[in-house]
């Protein structure tokens, strides 16, 4: 028989320590954004190659991906807010380091050591959620908080790069960083309590290298992948990757305490979540790509008109963000897992419609989308950390991060690649005949290689090239949307049906609810009370 339990409620001081936990969060998703702008500086200064121009841009995600899970594991054993403050001084060393390279191999560095340190930072952040605020209720509100933490900062972290390179050198980007961690490493220790797995053993080292190493080698093969087409070294780190990670799971099948519980994928709750979250991450991941491309290429919008009108689908993520905790307060979380991605579905049908020209449905598409996402990816988030034994917060939060993180990148590389494969072929049938080979091989490779192609040609052969060429990227952008809200419209399906029986927030698990003694009868809790009541 369940036994009911009022959980306690958190005060004025969880709620101040909230607002230092949206901090970090804040940071993480700007430091993915803020570089964007700084490119074109920091390529005259450093003269880094092609190569090592993309490592600059790609490593700082790469590294956040692969240590999600140990650094999560780590908090669990050694404390989340000792690893949270270690973070925040990685972080600020790191940042510093970044702002004053003298060389491209130096930036890279940085960059890795800042998303080492992001890594530690977004599951210490969830997992001390998870413990500060133990009702339901107020610990969605909670999530919400975190997760808005994220899209804001998504959305100013070009803004206020913008402002710094109007006035100061492109490294000024990374120091926005530092006033931000100091006043995390002043307050944290005052208002963030302390908590780790008091069961926990030691982190198994080989099993930390083997995730980290495999988790780096797969979504390096799909990013990589995505960026340049098929490659032999890309298909060797996939398949490298792809073997560490198996070698990863039996490790932790054998290890009396392994880095990750895989217990916790057993659990209906948690996998259905997690799983939905990844799906829902791919399909966005997959278009985004594209609606880029189609403000600045198409539309012919400078990078900083081009974000702001994708701030309204920001601004919806805000808005969908902080309207799911009160909705699965009145529904079911399947019920508004169901009905967001149903909604997203639209929105990506309406991309799927959006012509050459049409700016005003391209926004209100992408704002369907985003408000439809939001809802999701919040009360999923919340379902995987509140069902989860809070010792096992962590590691949660880890595999929470990691699916998301794989989602956005398996979108990129699947969905991009679809995209691109219609471009090729839209814009091969509507290229001039008398266009030179040469020409016409570049202008199927990318539609940066149709303008730059167009560039060089007379003016009556200009102007059908570009059209040719914006009319073929438009083309990719609606079949990308169609797959996408296909899977999204599938994804919202098969979540309603599985995660049907939790109840509204606040409400007390039926018996023999999935998740309140573990999925599908077996217990997944290790004694800890789970499901929404916990």
């Amino acid at each position: 028989m369940t036994t009911s339990q009022t959980p306690a409620r958190a005060g004025r001081r969880e709620w101040v320590g909230l607002a230092v936990l949206a901090l970090p969060t804040l940071l993480i998703s700007m430091d993915v954004t803020v570089l964007y702008l700084a490119v074109p500086q920091l390529s005259a200064d450093l003269d880094p190659s092609s190569t090592e121009l993309l490592w600059i841009m790609d490593v700082y995600g790469f590294l956040i991906a692969g240590a999600l899970v140990p650094m999560g594991a780590a908090g669990d054993r050694y404390g989340r807010r000792r690893l949270l403050l270690a973070g925040a001084v990685l972080f600020a060393g790191a940042s510093v380091l970044a702002a004053y390279a003298d060389s491209a191999q130096m930036l890279i560095g940085a960059r890795a050591l800042l998303g080492l340190a992001g890594a530690t930072l977004m599951p210490s952040t969830l997992s001390l959620v998870r413990v500060m605020f133990p009702d339901p209720a107020q610990r969605g509100v909670a999530v919400a908080v975190v997760m808005t933490s994220f899209s804001v900062g998504t959305t100013v972290g070009p803004l206020l790069g913008g402002l710094l390179l109007e006035h100061f050198w492109w490294g000024s980007v990374f120091l926005l960083g530092v006033p931000v961690m100091v006043l995390l490493l002043v307050l944290g220790p005052l208002l963030l309590p302390e908590y780790r797995d008091p069961e926990g053993g030691r982190v198994d080292p080989l099993s930390a290298v083997l995730s980290v190493a495999g988790m780096l080698g797969i979504v390096y093969a799909v990013k990589e992948t995505a960026a340049h087409g098929p490659a032999w070294t890309a298909a060797a780190a996939g398949l490298a990757g792809l073997a560490l990670g198996v070698w990863f799971v039996r490790r932790q099948l054998s290890l009396p305490e392994p880095l990750l519980d895989l217990g916790l994928l057993r659990d209906r709750i948690i996998n259905t979540s997690l799983g939905t979250y990844l799906l829902g991450l791919f399909a966005m991941g997959g278009t985004q790509v594209f609606i880029a491309l189609y403000l600045q290429e198409v539309l012919g919008l400078s990078p900083l008109l081009a974000g702001a009108w994708m701030v309204p689908a920001s601004l919806g993520t805000v808005v969908g963000s902080l309207l799911a905790p009160v909705l699965v307060r009145r529904w079911r979380p399947a019920t508004v897992v169901a009905a967001g991605l149903a909604l997203a579905g639209l929105g990506f049908g309406v991309l799927a419609v959006t012509g050459p020209d049409d700016l005003a449905l391209l926004v209100v598409g992408y704002l369907w989308v985003a408000l439809g996402l939001s809802p999701m990816i919040t009360v999923c988030t919340d379902l995987v950390i509140g069902t989860a034994p809070p010792r096992r917060a962590g590691a949660a939060s880890a595999l929470s991060e990691s699916s998301g993180e794989l989602g956005v990148a398996l979108g990129v590389a699947l969905l991009g690649s679809v995209g691109t494969a219609v471009y090729g072929a839209a814009v091969a049938d509507r290229l001039p005949a008398e266009l030179p080979a040469p020409a016409a091989e570049a202008v199927r490779e990318t539609v940066a290689g149709a303008r730059e192609v167009a560039a060089e040609q007379a003016p009556e052969l200009a102007g059908p090239l570009l059209t040719a060429s914006h009319q073929a990227l438009t083309s990719g952008l609606n079949v990308t949307a169609a797959a996408a809200g296909a899977v999204v419209v599938g994804t919202a399906v098969w979540a309603g049906r599985r995660l049907r029986r939790v109840p509204v927030t606040g409400a007390a698990p039926a018996e023999g609810t999935p998740g309140a003694s573990g999925a599908d009868g077996a217990d997944a809790s290790d004694g800890e009370p789970a499901g929404r009541s916990a």
